[in-house]
């Protein structure tokens, strides 16, 4: 037993979890480990989540947001139990029906979804902003690009791209500051598929269940709307993407040109660090399998570079960045 499973043990057993049977969850891109515990008498289940201090890892803000966001009314996980101290957490167990499963095994569920998860993000436009979190704005955005050029093109190229990298960030950061004014609301930033379940049980809002949303912000209202619809783990049809935007700009009444630019710069921003972040995961941790996302990622970039918003910034983009060929991708392979 190592430390990690032996703190678990012991925080279970000041519980009413302590002996149920654990099965391991699948992960994310974090060092968070994740376990189902089942209870054979009653045929109850909770979710363990382990978040290693030591790796960087915190729960305090978890607790936070999904407090907040139950207080909404919103389907965020209830903390059952909790030591943020070592790093555990005992959550409700939401289930098994992600959006990407349930899309799977019916076809037919695939425009309900996603019109309930547009639903939420309108919503989340009239609820109250939560105090303490960090403002996304045009600033940071911009400045968190760098770790495309950092690990994405520096680690295709061998070459230092210090000056590219600063040039670009000081021409996007004036392209965010003329494009993304207006309303600020929380933003989740890992809002898609594989992040949201379905509780067709529950009533309005609350049938949408939220995962991964420590990381959340205060910015644009775009932002989770392109992380919804340029999912790269599932390609949305283009249809369904334009049929939401459409019906955010209606229900919000946002100004349909200033929403659209908006969504085109902050989907560079976002599909740029993700790049970033991939070619990290994979050079510094191993964890190669996000490789094989690159190519979607790369198409989303390409597509929105093609705004006139982007204009300024476009082929100074398109003559740094590498594309993400097999032989370019295998230069990112661990070092």
């Amino acid at each position: 037993m190592n430390d990690r499973s032996a703190l678990a043990t012991a925080f279970l057993a000041e519980t009413d979890w302590v002996g149920a049977s654990r099965t391991p969850l699948a992960g994310d891109a974090s060092a968070r480990r994740y376990e189902r515990l089942s209870n054979p008498e009653t045929g109850q289940t909770t979710v363990l989540m382990d978040a290693p201090p030591e790796q960087g890892e915190t729960v305090h803000r978890f607790v936070e947001i999904a407090r907040h966001l139950r207080a909404q009314g919103l389907s965020a996980p209830e903390i059952l139990a909790e030591d943020p101290a070592q790093g555990f957490l005992l959550i409700e167990d939401l289930g098994d029906d992600l959006f990407t499963s349930v899309i799977a095994r019916d076809p037919s569920q695939e425009v309900p979804l996603y019109e309930a998860a547009t639903d939420l993000l309108v919503a989340l436009r009239d609820m109250p902003l939560m105090a303490g979190l960090d403002s996304y704005g045009p600033a940071p955005l911009a400045e968190k690009t760098d770790i495309a050029f950092d690990h994405y093109v520096s680690g295709i190229t061998g070459a230092d791209s210090t000056e590219m990298r600063d040039r670009f960030i000081d021409r996007f950061g004036g392209v965010l500051h003329r494009t993304i004014q207006g309303p600020k609301v929380l933003i989740l930033r890992d809002y898609h598929a594989e992040n949201l379940l379905w509780l067709p049980d529950r009533a309005g809002m609350a049938r949408v269940g939220l995962l991964d949303f420590q990381d959340a912000v205060v910015g644009h209202p775009a932002y989770d709307l392109v992380s919804l619809l340029q999912d790269i783990r599932r390609d949305v049809p283009a249809r369904i993407e334009m049929r939401m935007i459409d019906r955010f700009i209606t229900e919000t009444g946002a100004d349909d040109h200033e929403f659209r630019t908006a969504y085109a710069v902050l989907g560079v921003q976002r599909n740029l660090r993700i790049l970033g972040v991939f070619a990290r995961l994979s050079r510094e941790m191993g964890k190669t399998r996000y490789l094989a996302l690159m190519a979607a990622v790369w198409r989303h970039v390409m597509r929105d570079l093609e705004h006139p918003a982007m204009a300024s910034i476009a082929d100074l983009l398109r003559e740094t960045l590498p594309p993400p060929s097999p032989e370019n991708l295998a230069r990112l392979h661990p070092r």
